[in-house]
This record gives structure tokens, sequence and C-alpha cells, in this order.
């Protein structure tokens, strides 16, 4: 990734390849790695992954964001060897450029995570595991380490009702080696989501994506007293055809045996109380303040759109934001997350370190980002679709087509290095 042109690389793997017939395996313009990937993936997953909340106004408010703002090329300056490395909590990285997290990714692909944290630690970038993810942490950080060994990744905590389920996952994250812990703030709730509200279809509640959660101890230790006190009720679930589906499909979701899980009350259980814990409407700032008593990680806030947020955040000592809007899917109407890093970049003035995701699919929009003050850009949506067309190479190979672009915009942009794309770069051109 460090190597100069790795841009022009890339392009000569895939021109090489196409005077043998062989065309690329996901294609490398967003719009039809999207219309690709719907063609292969069920309904259910596509309203999941896809979907936006409401109207999806905030979806579209992402790209309007990006569209607002031009790329100003310098001519005649030397660029012809370039570096997109960046620092990151004192790691160095080849490029710009995270994995975000994805829940329930089984939907696109079986042991989803594993697949990704394959192709993150191929790029040499971070991967930032979901805490909904479809396989155990420590899985998907070997998987990483057998690819390549302290691949960088990170652990996206949502904050539990229950503390000791928070302290659990994180402690887990440490010991799996993860660099940094990023804190969801957007999703205390679910947001109204019409694409999986039309299907009747919550992945969680068919046990889909709550694998941290199944493979933790504390975890299990809440579900088997819940067990034992609904067996001393005598309550009975009900009964139905689609009931019965769902049993089917929490069975082979759960760890262990198929067949027991059919049998067992546990894996049911397992779901209720996944959907009741799993994330806390009253988390606060002082809930914040206290996580450095509980993790020796790095922390950064995910989800922060608003500058007072940002000086919060600053003031309480965190390490880093993620301006996000959830990739649209919470709150129907809200600001693009490049409009909002616009206005939050100048008020953090590099105290802290600033991420942005939502709406990010191309290496000139990742250029923008970093123009606009970003210190690096998490990529959402593209990968799964790269990971639904085929598997890891996709994730992979959707990833390293971006990172490709952003070294070509880089240097016919006129710059030798990412550090130094700053506002002169860029103008706003409309809106």
């Amino acid at each position: 990734m460090t190597t100069p042109g790795f841009g022009r690389i890339r392009q000569n793997e895939i021109y090489t390849a196409g005077i043998h017939g062989r065309k690329p395996r996901v294609p490398t313009d967003h719009a039809e790695l999207e219309r690709a990937a719907r063609r292969v993936m069920s309904d259910r997953a596509w309203a999941y992954i896809a979907g936006g909340a409401g109207e999806g106004s905030t979806m579209s408010a992402n790209r309007r964001a990006l569209d607002r703002w031009a790329i100003v090329p310098r001519v005649l300056r030397d660029v012809s060897s370039r570096s997109m490395e960046i620092e990151l909590f004192g790691q160095r990285l080849p490029a710009p450029v995270l994995f975000s997290p994805v829940g329930a990714g089984a939907l696109a692909a079986r042991d989803a995570d594993v697949h990704i944290g394959h192709a993150a630690a191929e790029l040499g970038v971070p991967y930032i595991f979901s805490n909904q993810g479809s396989a155990p942490m420590e899985s998907v950080a070997a998987e990483m380490d057998r690819v390549r060994a302290g691949a960088p990744r990170w652990f996206q905590l949502y904050w539990s009702t229950d503390d000791d389920l928070v302290d659990s996952l994180l402690e887990r994250a440490e010991k799996m080696g993860a660099n940094a812990v990023a804190v969801t703030l957007d999703t205390t709730m679910l947001g109204w989501r019409p694409q999986d509200l039309n299907l009747g279809s919550l992945p969680f509640a068919r046990g889909e994506g709550i694998d941290q959660y199944t493979s933790d101890p504390r975890f299990t230790e809440i579900v088997a007293e819940r067990v034992r006190a609904v067996a001393g009720s005598g309550e009975r679930p009900e009964l139905s055809l689609g009931a019965l589906k769902t049993l089917f499909s929490i069975a082979r979701n759960t760890p262990g045996a198929w067949l027991k899980n059919l049998t067992s009350p546990e894996p049911r259980t397992a779901v209720q109380t996944f959907l009741e814990i799993y994330s806390r409407p009253s988390l606060n700032w002082d809930d914040i303040a206290g996580l450095r008593d509980r993790t020796s990680l790095p922390i950064v806030l995910k989800g922060v759109l608003h500058p007072d947020d940002a000086r919060r955040a600053v003031d309480l000592g965190v390490d880093g934001i993620i301006v996000s809007n959830h990739g649209g899917r919470q709150v129907d109407g809200a600001i693009g997350s490049i409009d909002a890093l616009a206005t939050i970049a100048p008020v953090v003035d590099g105290a802290i370190k600033v991420l942005v995701d939502s709406g990010i699919h191309t290496g000139a929009d990742v250029f923008k980002a970093l123009a606009l003050g970003a210190d690096a850009a998490c990529i959402g949506r593209p990968h799964m679709y790269g990971l639904a067309l085929a598997g890891s190479d996709g994730a992979r190979d959707v990833v390293a087509n971006i990172i490709a672009e952003l070294d070509l915009t880089l240097g016919l942009a006129g710059y030798t290095s990412v550090d130094d794309v700053d506002s002169e770069a860029v103008q706003r051109v409309s809106g």
C-alpha cells in the first residue's frame, strides 16, 4: 500500500486480467456494485444492509453533502512518489481507510465478520469489529492474525444496560488485541426502518448478529438466570408456523448442535435477552467519563454530528470521534456527515482524531473528507456488497479499489501525501 503508485498497480492488475478475458469479480463503480449486490442478496439482507431510516432522506443527504464540494486539482507538481500512510493511536497504517462495523453481516455471507477481518488484514487497514457481529471477536482476531500477525483491529461497543456485560466485552476486546474501542452513541434504540418493518424482519430476533453475546461469559450467565426464572413460572411461548421458522433460524445461528438448540430454551432466551439489554437509552456523558476506569484502550465516540458534542468530547479527553449518522439508518432528515464534518473539524482543531463515515463510496469521497479535516474515513455498505458478491475477496477488492482511487486522486490533484491535503484542495460549489 505504501509503494508509490498503488493506484496504477491496481489498475494494471485489472487491465492485465482483461487481456485474458477476465473482468473484475466486483464492479469498480459504486452504482454497478450496488446493483450487482442487489441481484444476489435476499430481500431481508437487502432491507437491513441497504435500507435507511424513514424515507431515506439522510442517506440522500450524505451524497448531496459530498457533491457540494469539488476537488480543485493543482498541476506541474512532481507527484511521481506518493504516500497514503497515516498514524492512528500509535499505529502506522498504509491508508486513511477503515472497514466500518456492520451488524448482522451473516445476512450477506455466513461467518461474515471472519471474511471481512481476512479482507482487512490482507490490506493492512483496520476493521472495526461489530458488537452485533456474526462471529465471536476472538475468531475474527485469530483469522486476521493468521493472515497478518498483529493486523490492526478496533472494537465497536454498544453500551448494554448490564454494566458487567460492558466490562466483559471490553476485557475480551483488550485480550484479542483491539487497538481502540469505538462507542456507538446514536443507536440507544433502533431507528424507524421501513424496509425491515415492511418485511417484519429483525435479524437479531432470528439469532443473526448476536454472536458477540452468545460467546460472552457474562451474557450466558444472564441467560441461564432467566431460563431458571422462566422454568419456575410455567410460562409457555406462543406457537405458530412463523414462530417455528424463527426457532429453526435461532437454532441454526446459536453455537452448539442444531437439534439440541431446537429443543432447549437457552437460544430463545438469549435472543430475547439481547433485545432487552443490548443498548442503554439512558447513556450519557457521565458514563463516557467513567470509561477510562473500565478500559486501557483509546476511546473513540461514534455518532457525533454537532460541534458542541465534539467540544464536549475534547474536554472529556477521549482520543477520537467518528462523525457519523449511522449511514442514514437512525434519524430520517438528519444532517449529512460531510456537512457535519465541515463544522466539527475546525472546532476540534487537531486536539483529537476525527474520522468520518456514512455515504463514503469512492476514493474521491475519501479525498474530500481528508480535505475537510478528517484523519481517516470508514467504509460501510460498499464492503458488504463486495462480501455478498465474492466473499472475503470481494470485500477486499472493493476497499482496495477505493484506496487505489484515493492514490490516483491524490496525485492528479497535485499532492504527494495525504498529510498535505487541506481545505485548499476543495471548493464549495453549491448549497
